[in-house]
């Protein structure tokens, strides 16, 4: 399976061009898929515009039903999907099994409920002689743009609210991991999904994505990635004044305050840091604690670090996976080279024997990093975490904002008014206290700054997805308005 369009698998393309979707824990192929061009990219399109034209104007009721359906789908094949994306991504199964899937279907449970709520403003008189209304209306075709480090996840936040909100989507995942989102559209399609509601085009950025990017018929984009590539999009959006949602990178901080519960940010540390192996944009990645607990922080993350298990993916006993590809792992060991000549490096490596087919990179604390090294300003995308101590409050604030991004931040500490600071001061869409990457569909998931606008997942992110209009009521049933006279009088 290549591509979804119009309610059909379809295995070929226009194109002849092919991509191997490769597993990262050995190096094996799993399929080989064909790419799209730009034939490809018309079909869905066009289908989803005229899907449009009647699920734009299905009630909520029918929307909310046909979701409602689809989780359960996604439940009675919840397994297959966490093999899958197992395999494709690298994910540990243990991590699929209970975190990538089961997040999805609640996704999915929440915005059958929430498709039944698109809330506006009361209406009424706002002025003596008008009755006014809200109406919350779909933009259209969303053409969205997925990474490769979330499959799964990533096609839901970018499919559910826009379908739930009443509009079509064309989404292109990344061509190294696209058989979820296929397997996630066709699931939606066997719920009773309309024929063309939900596309997904395999294919590069530089072709397909482009494409999409540019087309007339699309009224929005949907892009989740890098920075570089996000500056790409709003370009494109430009030339057709298109809406934009954007969640790029992040490069959060873990700021230790010295009243913290130091066992609880070491254990925080180090699953915020490693989860899905630090390919999430959320990972904790910067670590600034207070010098009082700095060597005994240093200490205790190494230590944990040591006892991650590496392993095949499919064994459930794996704590870490590997890297997305060798060419990632490649990318994530010579950034920690580079840090080896200014800071001080604890484990890392790729390891040898039985792992060394996969792209397999081991956990690595980076200490005593200056703020303005590379490891601390860049996005590493790996298993990698940078620490360097601060002695003030003000100063951990600073260190915290001193990043171009803002999506995730933590702050450890057991003072509720240095938490209220903390969270008021640092600059970024989410905040936890005393924790590190739990998310709920409740909960919106954004970014400030470089890490672009606008949410994903809760009833906020029907913002992006939707229209207000206002609509005005005459009540005075008279031909001739007080204000005319504004404009022109009549000769008596």
């Amino acid at each position: 399976m290549s591509h979804f369009i119009n309610g059909k698998l379809l295995t070929s393309s226009s194109t002849g061009a092919t991509a191997d979707v490769i597993d990262p824990s050995n190096g094996s192929v799993i399929e080989t898929v064909s790419l799209a061009g730009a034939d490809e990219v018309e079909q869905a399109v066009q289908a989803a515009a005229a899907a449009y034209r009647s699920w734009s104007r299905a009630t909520p009721g029918e929307r909310s039903a046909v979701l409602a359906r689809f989780a359960r789908i996604l439940e009675e094949r919840a397994e297959q999907f966490a093999q899958v994306e197992s395999r494709q991504a690298g994910k540990p199964i243990r991590l699929t099994r209970e975190f990538d899937v089961p997040g999805t279907i609640d996704n999915v449970a929440f915005f059958s409920g929430a498709a039944r709520n698109l809330e506006g403003k009361a209406t009424a008189e706002y002025s003596p002689d008008h009755t006014s209304s809200i109406r919350r209306e779909p933009i259209g075709v969303v053409g969205s743009i997925a990474p490769w480090n979330y499959p799964l996840q990533m096609a839901a936040w970018k499919i559910l609210p826009a379908i739930a909100a009443g509009n079509t989507v064309v989404l292109k995942p990344a061509e190294i991991t696209p058989l979820t989102s296929l397997m996630f559209a066709q699931a939606a399609q066997d719920a009773g999904l309309p024929d063309g509601v939900v596309n997904v085009i395999t294919g590069k950025g530089r072709n397909a994505g482009a494409l999409l990017l540019r087309h007339p018929h699309v009224a929005m984009l949907s892009f989740t990635g890098s920075t570089a590539v996000g500056v790409t999009v709003l370009e494109a959006a430009a030339t057709t004044a298109k809406r934009v949602h954007l969640e790029l990178g992040g490069k959060a901080p873990f700021v230790v305050f010295d009243d913290a519960d130091l066992d609880a940010a070491i254990h925080g540390a180090v699953a915020g840091s490693l989860i899905n192996t630090g390919q999430d944009c959320t990972a904790a990645t910067r670590a600034i604690v207070h010098e009082s607990l700095y060597p005994d922080f240093i200490a205790g993350v190494a230590e944990l670090y040591a006892k991650v298990k590496l392993g095949p993916t499919d064994d459930p006993a794996t704590d870490l996976g590997p890297l997305v590809s060798m060419a990632h792992r490649d990318k994530v060991s010579e950034m920690v080279e580079r840090a080896r000549g200014y800071a001080r490096v604890i484990g890392g490596g790729i390891p040898e024997g039985d792992l060394s087919a996969g792209s397999y990179y081991r956990p690595t604390l980076v200490a005593d990093a200056e703020p303005g090294s590379e490891i601390v300003r860049e996005e590493v995308f790996g298993p990698v975490l940078a620490a360097y101590p601060f002695s003030s409050d003000d100063e951990a604030i600073e260190l915290a904002n001193d990043t171009p991004y803002g999506l995730a931040a933590s702050a450890w500490t057991r003072d509720v008014y240095r938490s209220l600071r903390a969270t008021s001061e640092i600059r970024s869409g989410c905040v936890w206290v005393n924790d590190h990457i739990p998310i709920i569909s409740e909960m919106p998931h954004g970014g400030m700054k470089e890490s672009g606008f606008g949410n994903d997942m809760s009833t906020y992110s029907f913002d992006e997805y939707t229209v207000i209009k206002h609509v005005m009521y005459d009540r005075t049933a008279k031909a001739e308005k007080d204000w005319h006279r504004t404009i022109f009088t009549l000769p008596e």
